[in-house]
């Protein structure tokens, strides 16, 4: 899975068991760029030093679950698409992650490989959408302040 400039897609995977951790690595290291960190504040270090694409976080960790991670890094991080994974149906961390955590998706474990892989690529069109749709905003809007000085400059003469 490349993106068009042949770069791998760059995930963040933060799940405080190990064997997930290294689970994940294994199954997707060969298509995407890992990161992986054991606890939410692992993962803060990684974001200052790495840009990713994609955030999938672990809900139920001991010191702050993965919504509250979310909810914590979107000001600072708001372009990742967030991806929530647990163990556990609890439809309050659900309503939580789309509305504090600003989730793409919600999944359940043991995950299964070619689904993950599937949500994977979906939320990943999405980030491209978004960047793509960042860039054209910021050309309209010189385009138009270069139209709105021709147009003074024309009035003036």
């Amino acid at each position: 899975m490349e993106t068009g400039s042949e770069e791998k897609i760059k995930i963040l995977y933060v799940d405080d068991e190990e064997n997930n951790l290294q689970a994940f690595k294994a199954t997707f290291r060969r298509d995407y760029k890992i990161f992986l960190a054991i606890s939410a504040k692992e993962a803060r270090e990684i974001l200052k030093e790495q840009e990713v694409d994609l955030i999938i976080t672990d809900q139920r960790m001991p010191e702050e679950t993965g919504v509250e991670f979310l909810e914590s890094i979107i000001p600072i991080y708001p372009k990742p698409i967030r991806l929530l994974l647990t163990g556990y149906t609890d439809i309050q961390a659900v309503i939580d992650a789309i509305n504090k955590g600003q989730v793409y998706h919600y999944l359940t474990k043991p995950w299964e490989e070619d689904y993950l892989r599937t949500v994977i690529k979906n939320a990943f069109e999405m980030y491209t959408l978004r960047r793509e749709n960042e860039k054209l905003t910021e050309a309209l809007l010189k385009a138009n302040e270069q139209l709105e000085f021709l147009l003074r400059q024309n009035l003036l003469s």
